[in-house]
Parts: C-alpha cells; sequence; structure tokens
C-alpha cells in the first residue's frame, strides 16, 4: 500500500512537471511564473471538483466524520495533490517568488496529506481543508492574468476581487472555523492532526489580515474616484449653466 501511493506521488510529480514543460513550450514569449501559475490554475479547478465530489457526494461528511479512514478516492485526490505541492513548493524556492508565509502554507499542506495518507485516515477533513484552500485559488490566479495583460484596473477586475475577497471570508475563515470546531471536539481524530489543523488555520488569518487590509485601501481608492468624478461632474454642470447664461 505505502509503495502504491509513492508510485501515485511520483506519477503525480512527473505529471504536474510535464505540463509545466508543456506550458513553458507554448508560451516562449511569457515568464516562468505565467507557465507555473497556469499549472497552478489548472490544479485549482481540479483539486476543487474533486474535492467537491468526494465531500457532498461521495462521502463522508467531513463535519460529522473527521479522522475517519481514508477512501480509495481520497487517497487517489491526497496523491494527486500532493504531487503538485510538491511541485510548486520547488519551484518557489528555485525562483524565490514567495515569501515565508505562501512557503509555510505549502510545507504545512505537504506535511498535513503526507500525515493522513501515512495514518490511513483524517482523509476526510483534509480533503474538506483542500477544497477550502482551492476555491479562491483561480480567482487569484485570474487576478494575477489580469494584471500581467493590463486588465486588472476594469470591471471584470473589481468583480474577481470582490469573488475572492468574499469566498476568502465566507469559506476559509467562516466555514474553516465551523470545520476546526467540529475536528477539536471529534475524540476520532489523533492530538497532532488538530495540532495540524489549528497551524492551517493560523495561516488562512494571516492570509486574511494581508486581503482585508488590501479591500480596505482599494475600497478608500475608489470611494476617493468616485468623490473625484462627482465633484468634477457637478463643476462641469455648474460651468456649462452658466455658459448658457
Amino acid at each position: 500500500m505505502a509503495v502504491a501511493m509513492c508510485l501515485q506521488v511520483l506519477c503525480s510529480l512527473c505529471g504536474w512537471l510535464s505540463i509545466y514543460a508543456s506550458f513553458c513550450h507554448l508560451n516562449k514569449h511569457r515568464s516562468y511564473e505565467w507557465s507555473c501559475r497556469l499549472v497552478t490554475f489548472t490544479h485549482g479547478v481540479l483539486s476543487i471538483v474533486l474535492s467537491a465530489y468526494i465531500g457532498f457526494i461521495d462521502g463522508p461528511w467531513p463535519f460529522t466524520h473527521p479522522g475517519s479512514p481514508n477512501t480509495p478516492l481520497q487517497v487517489h485526490v491526497l496523491c494527486l495533490t500532493l504531487g503538485y505541492f510538491i511541485f510548486d513548493l520547488g519551484w518557489c524556492i528555485y525562483f524565490q517568488s514567495e515569501g515565508a508565509l505562501m512557503l509555510a502554507h505549502h510545507t504545512l499542506s505537504i506535511l498535513g496529506i503526507i500525515m493522513a495518507l501515512v495514518l490511513g485516515e483524517s482523509g476526510t477533513e483534509v480533503n474538506a481543508v483542500l477544497f477550502g484552500s482551492e476555491i479562491t485559488n483561480p480567482l487569484l490566479q485570474i487576478r494575477w492574468f489580469l494584471r500581467e495583460t493590463g486588465h486588472y484596473h476594469s470591471f471584470t477586475g473589481d468583480v474577481v476581487d470582490f469573488l475572492f475577497v468574499a469566498l476568502f471570508t465566507g469559506v476559509r475563515i467562516g466555514v474553516g472555523a465551523r470545520l476546526l470546531f467540529c475536528e477539536m471536539v471529534s475524540p476520532t481524530p489523533k492530538w497532532f492532526v488538530k495540532v495540524g489543523g489549528v497551524a492551517m488555520y493560523a495561516v488562512s488569518w494571516c492570509f486574511m489580515f494581508s486581503i482585508w487590509r488590501f479591500a480596505w485601501k482599494k475600497s478608500i481608492k475608489k470611494y476617493h474616484a468616485w468623490r473625484s468624478r462627482r465633484s468634477e461632474e457637478r463643476q462641469l454642470k455648474h460651468n456649462g449653466h452658466l455658459k448658457t447664461h
């Protein structure tokens, strides 16, 4: 069983590397980060679909069965995701593109997945954390692509930012708090699994502070721009009225 899981992780890592190499070949005029973020977007969409299917359809329900034995589908998805996180962590370290907080997030994710695979349990809540962590990822990558192509300062950019902040606050912080509570009060999960859950939730709050600070600054900037436009419109109307007399 352990050998089979290692082979799955290795195949996953090779698969993500191959996808990255393909994107680099197809986007020679773009940066390496462009191709890496395409891989990240692909993994985000795939992991959201798979983890949602596991949580909402295949089961078990993470809020009532934390610490339950892993299902075969959970193992496959966790191996797929583990290969991706190993790839992305290695890329971030090599290109020095991310700060300590993102590296800590990736490291905790890798350790959490390995822990669930080795124990043969708690894949239910780890899968739920995967869903909550990845639900905002595609929006984050779209935001970056909009910036790179010069389309960020638009209505589309505002919508993406709003959805990102709303989903992060509602799912990773709100629903995440409920999941962590269920994990802590349940006698089934191991104590170190609970510690890992607290650590991941703490990292989410660190991200949340940065996101709220960004949202506040952008809101204030938008408000001042609106006030300025209103003032210019009133001045224009006033001047126009004077000219007609």
